[in-house]
């Protein structure tokens, strides 16, 4: 009986093991017909499988910050299928012409991270681009890694937002390391308010300044946005207001009750007509509760349009994924 059931075990796990190694033929795909200019800084993401559309791979993903390669999973990945993703990037770095392998390994799980490097080096400073700007990142350290490349629509959007309110005043909630600053600032802003509670990520922002020649006009604040209304309400009336906070960062933000505590006070941040971006990147929480959250605390919020996510984002259901939402500031007739 012992043997039998011993059998039964290592069948069984055999299967599973298949299963598991079977998952990884699309981010093996993804990587082989990478399109990818291998003269370019700009930094993308190759590979999606935490959008559901590749079953069995919601667990990983691959993005590129040129010239490393960074794959993230949520589950432990076994050396056999490490060894066919080094397999792969080779594979197509050869078919590019990219003399150097560079790859980055990172294993999430319960909110801890272990980053390894797999080949090659990872420049230090380490500078990538996105639609023409230039910031700092940093993946071999933590979980965030300077640039949130799923906001790019955002970005995109503010810079054409700017681009039709020359030296609009800009306020930049839970900056981070500042890069809608850098774009608001390139399109042609006034001056721009960065607030984060991490000093080291805004002395990355500063240098993504200094980096892109924008210094001038770029403030940065190091506080809790909750115990300095003050001092944002100092430089009000804003033009632009973007809200893009964790949505649970215990200490500094947690959706379901700051973000009513946070919109209760636009009215004093906002002129008529400032527009507004709010942002919730929360699975749980759909687009409706944001917009139900708006109308019950800053009824003078109209809302406008989603921001659509980037496609190399798409996801199996647009309320799981990031969330952008585009609101005006109407008080009612301005000439009243």
């Amino acid at each position: 009986m012992a043997r039998k059931s011993s059998s039964a075990k290592a069948t069984k796990f055999a299967t599973v093991a298949a299963s598991y190694t079977a998952q990884m033929h699309a981010l093996l795909d993804a990587i082989i017909t990478a399109d990818i200019d291998p003269n370019s800084l700009e930094a993308k993401r190759v590979f999606h499988g935490r959008g559901g559309l590749y079953a069995g791979c919601e667990h990983l993903s691959l993005d590129i910050y040129p010239p490393v390669w960074v794959l993230t999973s949520f589950q432990p990945l076994s050396d056999h299928d490490l060894a066919r993703v080094d397999a792969a990037i080779h594979a197509r770095c050869a078919v590019l012409g990219l003399a150097e392998v560079n790859w980055v390994y990172q294993h999430r799980d319960t909110g801890r991270a272990e980053t390894r490097l797999m080949k090659g080096v990872v420049p230090d400073p380490h500078v990538i681009a996105e639609a023409g700007c230039r910031y700092l990142v940093h993946v071999l350290r933590g979980q965030n890694h300077g640039l949130f490349l799923d906001m790019a629509a955002g970005r995109a959007w503010l810079h054409d937002r700017i681009s039709a309110k020359p030296g609009a005043r800009v306020l930049n909630l839970f900056a981070y390391t500042c890069a809608f600053s850098v774009v608001a600032k390139r399109a042609g802003a006034g001056d721009v308010i960065n607030l984060d509670m991490s000093e080291s990520a805004l002395r990355i922002g500063q240098q993504n300044h200094q980096l892109n020649d924008v210094a001038h006009g770029a403030r940065f604040m190091a506080h809790d946005l909750f115990k300095s209304w003050g001092k944002v309400k100092r430089f009000a009336p804003y033009d632009v207001i973007i809200v893009d906070p964790p949505s649970h960062q215990k200490g500094s933000f947690v959706a379901t009750k700051d973000y009513a505590r946070l919109l209760r006070h636009l009215d004093d941040l906002c002129d008529n007509g400032s527009d507004v971006l709010l942002c919730l990147n929360a699975p749980e929480l759909s687009d409706g509760y944001l917009k139900t959250v708006v109308a019950a605390h800053a009824p003078h919020l109209q809302f406008v349009a989603r921001v659509p996510n980037p496609a190399s984002f798409a996801d199996c259901s647009d309320e799981r994924s990031l969330k952008v939402l585009h609101y005006t500031c109407r008080f009612g007739d301005a000439d009243s």
